[in-house]
């Protein structure tokens, strides 16, 4: 059966083999959300004081 439970497949990262550094590496992409989160925010204060 594919999908299977919660926790089961491949295990992530280095334990994988598919260990992966720089961009796409999930501290960089959550590092970029929120950037983004707090552009918009800032972007949404600064059209409500005009």
């Amino acid at each position: 059966m594919h999908g299977g439970a919660r926790g089961s497949g491949a295990p992530k990262g280095e334990r994988n083999g598919a260990y992966r550094t720089g961009l796409y590496v999930a501290e960089a992409v959550a590092t970029r959300r929120m950037a983004r989160e707090t552009l918009a925010n800032a972007r949404a204060f600064l059209s409500d004081l005009s």
